[in-house]
């Protein structure tokens, strides 16, 4: 009879993998770097004695910090040479993430844009405080600085953050109604419904990675944004459709061209109760993935867990 047992480091290693893989995500941006970090820190870990391993969980989240802050190194000078913007990679997420408003948040485009921003210490101290909760001891033992110098740098990059984030507060059926409204108004071609939908500076960022066609810019402005998205449709000749899901833990588009995945739009969205608007809230951000080695995520579920 054949032995189904797996060894104790297998074990521990594939009970935590959703976590892990979700902490070099959020650090990373990227599900195929977030990828080659685990493959490093099961390397690293199966090398462990784990008679000496306290507590398993936080060594290998130790293990995945290091190694994500060692590509976010590298990273940072890939993203100076990308063509055009740079997104985070687009992952279709499983419904219990966006009922998780914290993770969702920590995933979504936008606030991931703002993490970018950030040193790569700053990052891995800010995800793993206050997305995964980590003690500020595990943190120091896992970026290599004292316990008071990550509590300097967490406030820093809270500051930093807090500064640029989204409003929070808008509640995810407000956010849908936005997505409908500006699917509605794509579908149509109906440029008085993107301005209605579209608060007056939204910003648009296009991510086409030089080998498919977007802005080089960010494109700022209702106006700007909804002549270049009604152009760009009358420009072509096929059919586009639009499908709803759920990216990042947030609602988003799926768009296609003649039924070929042409790339991921998610938003980030302002209560405009207040302005009247019938929907409750205006898109401030329109983030629009099209290099195809992004899109890769889009098709099958990926699980992320703060657990």
């Amino acid at each position: 009879m054949s032995d189904h047992t797996t060894d104790p480091a297998t074990e521990a290693f594939v009970a935590h993998r959703n976590l892990l893989f979700t902490v070099a995500y959020e650090m990373l941006g990227s599900a195929a770097d977030a990828e080659d970090v685990l493959q490093e820190t099961w390397l690293r870990w199966v090398k462990a004695d784990l008679a000496q391993v306290r507590d398993q969980r936080a060594y290998l989240v130790r293990i995945t910090t290091r190694q994500s802050l060692n590509r976010l190194r590298t990273m940072t000078r890939r993203k100076e040479a990308y063509v055009g913007p740079w997104l985070p990679e687009p992952l279709l997420t499983a419904p219990d993430v966006a009922d998780d408003a914290e993770l969702a948040e920590s995933v979504s485009m936008a606030l991931m844009l703002v993490l970018d921003t950030l040193s790569p210490t700053e990052r891995a101290v800010f995800v793993l405080r206050e997305a995964f909760d980590v003690g500020y001891d595990e943190i120091a033992a896992a970026v290599g600085k004292s316990p008071a110098a990550v509590r300097q740098i967490a406030h820093r990059a809270r500051r930093h953050v807090s500064a640029r984030r989204p409003r929070e507060g808008v509640p995810p059926s407000k956010t849908r109604a936005a997505l409908e409204s500006f699917q509605r108004a794509v579908e149509t071609g109906d440029l008085q419904g993107l301005l209605d939908v579209l608060a007056p500076e939204v910003v648009l960022v296009a991510d086409g990675g030089g080998v498919k066609q977007a802005a080089m810019q960010h494109v700022i402005g209702a106006w700007k944004v909804s002549r270049l998205i009604v152009g760009g449709i009358g420009r072509y000749d096929g059919t586009i459709t639009t499908a709803p899901t759920v990216v990042n833990g947030n609602p988003a588009l799926v768009l296609r061209l003649d039924g070929e995945l042409d790339g991921v739009l998610t938003i980030s969205v302002e209560d405009a109760a207040e302005e009247g608007a019938g929907y409750g809230a205006r898109i401030t951000g329109l983030y629009y993935v099209r290099n195809p080695e992004k899109l890769t995520r889009v098709e099958s579920e990926t699980l992320l867990t703060r657990r």
